[in-house]
């Protein structure tokens, strides 16, 4: 046997691990968790109508953590929006020479620090504020926020300037033949051009957010907190809430929860990349045809 059909066999085998593993873990997680799927898996004995408009509280459902998580998503993108997609941007048309360099290798530096890190970053954070100027300082949602935002901003400068680098050369001459300033031309043509790809990106940070649990372990997530009460109180979170009940689950119906809200969050998770890969495919056919 030549190396060439050693490597395809072995290139055979690896797929199908990769394949199978992630179809046992999938499979797995959806037997045991999509029974539970139901209303008083989010509201348990509450009326979803008094739960949803915050009437009464829900002690034995996950409605407190998904609003949490929704709420974290928003202010995630919130902070991380507008300077991601600004250093992206700044990457892929204006840095030039040492200084695209060291962007560059900050932005990879930071895309490959652990979330652990990012936590205790905050926590250490909060504890600063508390010796200094905010002695009332406590860990919180607005601080989660601020720890995920560093922690998808890689993603949105990365897949932003990727975007407008991989735009045909045409767009560039029609803004010149046009007369407009850089500015018009970012803001006319390639910004909207670039649209479906920093959508797509977007999507991939709204996703990472929403699964990550070590960065909020650190920075203001609770057990049990009701619905968030602002950007400076606690919140519950469906990965936390998650992580909890697998480690702390008191009957087989507490563990059964623990797989719907898995359940829960893989379908969230699964919807935001599935949505950002068709943005980023749509967007990469659509330029290609164009070159």
């Amino acid at each position: 046997m030549n190396r060439v059909k050693l490597l395809k066999i072995l290139s055979y085998i690896s797929a199908f691990f990769v394949l199978a593993s992630f179809s046992l873990l999938i499979g797995f997680i959806f037997v045991k968790g999509a029974p539970s799927i139901k209303l008083s898996l989010f509201f348990g004995d509450t009326n979803p109508w008094q739960a949803i408009i915050g009437a009464r509280p829900v002690w034995n459902g996950i409605w407190p953590a998904f609003v949490g998580t929704l709420y974290l998503i928003l202010l995630t993108m919130l902070i991380s929006l507008i300077p991601g997609i600004g250093c992206g941007i700044y990457l892929a048309r204006y840095a030039e020479g040492k200084s695209k360099e060291v962007l560059s290798l900050a932005v990879d530096l930071l895309a490959s620090v652990p979330s652990i890190v990012v936590g205790l970053f905050g926590f250490v954070l909060i504890l600063l504020l508390r010796h200094t100027i905010a002695p009332n300082a406590t860990t919180c949602i607005i601080l989660a926020s601020f720890c995920l935002a560093i922690l998808v901003m890689p993603a949105l400068v990365v897949t932003t300037r990727s975007s407008i680098e991989s735009l045909p050369e045409a767009l560039l001459m029609t803004g010149a033949s046009l007369g407009f300033t850089e500015t018009q031309l970012l803001r006319h043509i390639l910004i909207p051009a670039a649209g479906k790809g920093i959508l797509g990106g977007i999507m991939l940070a709204m996703g990472r957010a929403a699964e990550d649990t070590a960065v909020i372990m650190l920075t203001g997530v609770v057990v049990n907190s009701g619905l968030p009460a602002g950007p400076t109180a606690k919140f519950e979170a469906i990965p936390f809430l998650i992580y909890y009940t697998s480690a702390q689950y008191i009957d087989r119906d507490d563990l059964l929860r623990g797989f719907g809200a898995a359940v829960i969050l893989l379908i969230l998770s699964a919807g935001l990349l599935f949505i950002a890969s068709r943005l980023q495919s749509t967007m990469e056919k659509r330029w290609k045809g164009a070159k």
